[in-house]
């Protein structure tokens, strides 16, 4: 059957990198930071770029010039004379919108393995862009992880990423045991799923930051990477950070690495979602308030997120999913299940 052949096409891709990835890898390998040799930059100075987690020309000229400076045994003039390299081989300047559009093409949108959830967020989560879901507890955000860590996985052509993913697990929720249900559904090995997949279990926020900042050495050692996710974004910030006081400077730090990652899933074309957690609403109490609960992270991490979902409980297993902000998609809701699994469409 053409399910067979789908499933047994998509064991293959993941066992062997797709060629679409391969293209994409040499795509990123020729931004590689190395090529600004030749205008007369030394190996040397390029290493400790590498070493403070610049890897690429296009991580160096996304980046303000006052952080460049900090960089252990960088002069300014040198930083200076980098960033003259970089603008020779590759402009940052105004293209038309035509060229945007073209630029627009590379985008993929990863399936969430429910049609109801495809179609509501107009094919699936979307590469190059940050993707928030929220909500409280048991509403299916880690389900949610799971899940897009085999789909991300699976080829262009059957609604995957075609790459690699990496998990940064902030709450110790992620389970490899689940992984394995999860791919049977899609027709893959268990096994060859987890191979390419990594995981970082983080403690505190200083910890989180450090391996957001590899990210990048990781994307352009060991990828193609398809899919990021971090779950979830803000409990660690909530522990470290305590009471008003601390609250812009809380903000200040979420605001840099939530830079950070903008920046990397624009530079590899990698879907960045994150779960966040609720807090209750201080206005709750009022009448024409609907919802008491809202998001944590405040305007910081609203204005960062490219597409935010809000998931609610529904009947039985059964749980909701709407746009709450999105640059494509219009504000409304799906419905979908939670299962042993991963999600998928209710059942009526």
């Amino acid at each position: 059957t053409s399910t067979m052949v789908a499933a047994a096409q998509a064991e293959k891709e993941i066992q062997q990198p797709a060629e679409a990835a391969q293209e994409e890898e040499e795509e990123q390998a020729s931004t590689d930071l190395d090529i600004i040799i030749k205008h007369g930059i030394t190996k040397t100075d390029i290493n400790k770029f590498k070493e403070a987690g610049y890897m690429t020309i296009d991580s160096v000229a996304m980046t303000v010039k006052k952080q460049l400076v900090n960089i252990k045994g960088i002069t300014e003039a040198k930083v200076d004379k980098v960033l003259e390299a970089i603008n020779k081989e590759k402009s940052f300047s105004f293209m038309s919108g035509a060229q945007v559009l073209r630029n627009r093409q590379r985008i993929k949108r990863i399936t969430t393995g429910c049609k109801s959830l495809d179609t509501l967020l107009g094919g699936g989560i979307e590469s190059a862009s940050l993707t928030e879901i929220f909500g409280e507890f048991r509403t299916g955000k880690t389900q949610w992880m799971h899940t897009l860590a085999v789909t991300a996985m699976l080829p262009t052509n059957l609604g995957g990423g075609g790459g690699k993913v990496a998990i940064i697990d902030t709450e110790g929720g992620f389970r490899p045991e689940k992984i394995a249900a999860i791919a049977e559904r899609f027709g893959v090995k268990g096994d060859d799923v987890l191979e390419n997949l990594v995981v970082c279990r983080c403690y505190n926020t200083d910890h989180q930051l450090s391996t957001v900042h590899k990210l990048a050495a990781l994307m352009v050692e060991d990828g193609p990477y398809s899919l990021v996710i971090i779950d979830s974004i803000t409990s660690l910030f909530r522990v470290d950070y305590v009471g008003r006081g601390e609250l812009s400077v809380r903000q200040q730090v979420l605001g840099g690495m939530l830079s950070k990652l903008t920046k990397m899933a624009e530079e590899f074309n990698v879907a960045v979602l994150y779960t966040n957690q609720v807090m209750s609403n201080p206005d709750g109490g009022m009448s024409f308030v609907s919802d008491p609960k809202k998001p944590v992270g405040g305007h910081v991490l609203a204005h960062a997120s490219t597409t935010r979902l809000e998931l609610k409980k529904g009947r039985g297993e059964q749980r909701i999913c709407k746009v709450i902000d999105s640059p494509t998609q219009p504000e409304a809701e799906a419905t979908f299940q939670l299962t042993g699994a991963g999600i998928t469409d209710p059942s009526e």
